[in-house]
């Protein structure tokens, strides 16, 4: 079998499982309840924004103001602040 015909062979079935496995995840029966669902209300605009940008922004500087302050009390001299002015050098 020459490069090519193994090149468009490989091509071939990538594409096909692609296509299948898209096929697989389609949403068909998304709107077909089951049984023990029961979905609640929605969220406003408001709810989503602060759920999902502002509380991990505010997780994110709690998290960094702590490992600020805990490096600042160690007695690990390679976490402490090193950033003395020139004239100390």
């Amino acid at each position: 079998m020459s490069n090519k015909n193994k090149n468009a062979m490989r091509a071939g079935a990538v594409s096909a499982g692609t296509v299948l496995m898209l096929l697989m995840s389609s949403p068909a029966f998304a709107l077909t309840r089951d049984d023990g669902d029961d979905p609640g209300p929605g969220l406003s605009v408001l709810n989503t924004l602060g759920l999902y940008v502002a509380a991990p922004i505010v997780l994110f500087l709690v998290i960094a103001g702590l490992v600020m302050v805990m490096a600042r009390h160690s007695d690990n001299v390679h976490t402490r602040d090193t950033h003395y002015p020139r004239s100390a050098r």
